[in-house]
């Protein structure tokens, strides 16, 4: 497992939780306005300073006392074999665990849960349905799977989107609302034009705050809870 960073604290990404982020190397989707290339491309891996396992647990005994949880992310976390274990051994260290996943891995989703190694799941849904082979080729079919089985309830959860100008439209946005209808929340996250693995990206606009507003009016009823981010 490879480690690309760390961060000590976060009061927001892991919901309702004082928790840290530990950022695990590599990635199986190449998303071109993905905003962390030198945790995806391989040439831009080499050049991060990497960090041990060892730090990570020696400074999660240090903080026992004020941090609640850990969040694993990436890159995409799933594509280790030995996630389950880390996890575990922070789980016996006294932390909640939240995972950020692409949703392509649902087997070691499913894992995960049924051993109760996680406590929360942040999936992304990158593109409508139809549109995941454009960028992503063979992987429809697993992102299925993991949306069945998040929504199946035996964890808490989220589905989440990037709203990209000039990758999603509204119409867009809508067949992603319909296509996970009924899922416990979904937050629509506006794009922010910075670092990208395809860096034309940088000089997209994002939305306005109006146009989500819209669309969150028109997927409120489909969610426990829809907000903007």
């Amino acid at each position: 497992m490879e480690i690309g960073g760390f961060q000590k604290i976060s009061l927001i990404d892991y919901p309702g939780k004082l928790a840290c982020i530990v950022f695990l190397s590599g990635c199986n989707f190449r998303c071109p306005w993905c905003y962390s290339p030198e945790l995806v491309l391989p040439e831009k891996i080499k050049k991060q300073p990497k960090i041990s396992e060892a730090d990570i647990f020696n400074f999660l005994k240090e903080r026992k006392s004020l941090l609640e949880g850990v969040v694993v992310c990436g890159g995409e976390p799933t594509i280790y074999k030995d996630l389950p274990e880390f996890i575990r051994k922070i789980k016996k260290t006294g932390f909640l665990v939240k995972l950020d996943t692409n949703g392509s891995n649902p087997g070691v989703l499913k894992k995960l849960i049924d051993e109760n190694l996680v406590n929360y799941i942040a999936m992304d849904i990158k593109l409508p349905k139809k549109r995941y082979k454009e960028v992503f080729k063979g992987e429809v079919e697993n992102i299925e799977k993991s949306i069945a089985i998040l929504k199946k309830n035996k964890i808490d959860y989220e589905f989440r989107t990037t709203i990209v100008p000039t990758i999603h439209s509204k119409i867009d946005i809508l067949e992603m609302a319909k296509w996970i209808k009924g899922a416990k929340k979904y937050y629509l996250q506006n794009f922010r034009a910075e670092k990208t693995i395809d860096s034309k990206f940088e000089e997209v606009k994002p939305y306005p705050q109006e146009f989500l507003e819209e669309i969150k009016k028109e997927i409120n009823s489909f969610f426990g809870i829809c907000e903007i981010r």
